[in-house]
């Protein structure tokens, strides 16, 4: 019973750090990584789909800015994603 009860712990054990470790390296963490604290006060994450990683900012003025910033910004983010291709910026509600 003992063998059976450790190899539970075991399986649990390493299903939760498995689980945390993807929540580490998702879309908001790579923004976290990229981004200052004042452009992470403009901005939320949207979506993940087919390579396209979509962000919205509280204004045009910040789109505006970050579409400046755009080619750099993607370059950092494929250091941390390659997977990612494109990065879009809305204007949307960020709370």
């Amino acid at each position: 019973m003992e063998r059976i009860g450790e190899t539970i712990e075991n399986i649990i054990r390493e299903l939760t750090v498995k689980k945390s470790a993807v929540k580490e390296y998702g879309p908001e963490e790579w923004l976290k990584k990229i981004l200052t604290k004042k452009e992470l006060g403009h901005i939320k994450f949207h979506y993940f789909r087919k390579g396209v990683l979509g962000v919205h900012v509280d204004s045009s003025v910040w789109k505006y800015s970050f579409n400046l910033k755009r080619e750099q910004l993607l370059k950092n983010i494929k250091e941390c994603a390659p997977g990612v291709k494109e990065v879009r910026f809305s204007v949307g509600d960020i709370e």
